[in-house]
């Protein structure tokens, strides 16, 4: 009987070690994770942040075409031109609306 406890004693305390063991490990994972979660994010924020500026510099390109005079995207300066015309006109009615 006592042997048995003994026994059992012996391989919960095993039990106790290796699940210790394995939680510090797994707490190194999660560090280690967290530090490469991070930086892929900053990545990610920066690459984004470059993507957005291309994409303004190819719109900014293809509206300098189509203003010099490039046939290929009259309709680009035109839609262009009609969305300048609109935000105008509101900037206009939201001043006759304030009174100025």
């Amino acid at each position: 009987m006592l042997q048995d406890l003994e026994n059992n004693f012996s391989e919960l305390e095993r039990k106790i070690f290796l699940l210790q063991k394995n939680y510090k490990s797994l707490t190194e994972r999660l560090s280690d994770l967290t530090v490469e979660h991070e930086e892929l994010k900053t990545k990610y924020d920066e690459e984004r942040r470059r993507n957005q500026v291309l994409a303004e510099e190819q719109k900014n390109i293809k509206l300098y075409s189509a203003i010099s005079g490039n046939p290929e995207h009259n309709r680009l300066m035109k839609n262009h031109i009609n969305r300048l015309v609109k935000e105008i006109d509101f900037c206009i009615a939201q001043l006759q609306n304030s009174g100025l």
